[in-house]
């Protein structure tokens, strides 16, 4: 089985956190859903110099990446997912979206009423406890 290892970045703006939503994929497990940006770690990096490469690519922003949030291992059909999560924080909602099909900013509170990749639930579910 595949092993990917990823960073994903939970994006806050004042109240908000940044959700996006997935292009359509032939793999429709993820075809759609919504997740937090993030991406592949590229030998060489580290996970923070990763996730600020993939905000850039995907989103044009450059928020402070803070703390690491949870690790989750996650059992797709094709392949093992590892994603580490870290809490970052923007100076503004302005993003171009270079990969995603759609965004939103949402209270963590109204995170539970989009529709989000299975890796993410446990970070969302987290979001929605932690105060």
């Amino acid at each position: 089985m595949k092993k990917v290892e990823v960073v994903a970045a939970i994006i806050k703006y004042e109240d908000l956190i940044l959700c996006v939503q997935r292009a359509e994929s032939k793999l429709d497990y993820i075809s759609k859903k919504f997740e937090f940006p993030g991406g592949k770690i590229e030998v060489g990096e580290t996970k923070k110099e990763a996730l600020k490469r993939e905000l850039i690519e995907e989103l044009i922003i450059h928020p402070i990446i803070n703390d690491h949030f949870l690790t989750v291992v996650h059992q797709y059909p094709d392949f093992e997912l590892t994603m580490h999560s870290f809490i970052c924080i923007a100076d503004s909602k302005l993003l171009t979206l270079n990969e995603h099909i759609s965004h939103q900013w949402l209270k963590k509170e109204d995170l539970n009423k989009l529709d989000w990749a299975a890796a993410d639930v446990p970070i969302v579910n987290k979001l929605v406890k932690n105060d």
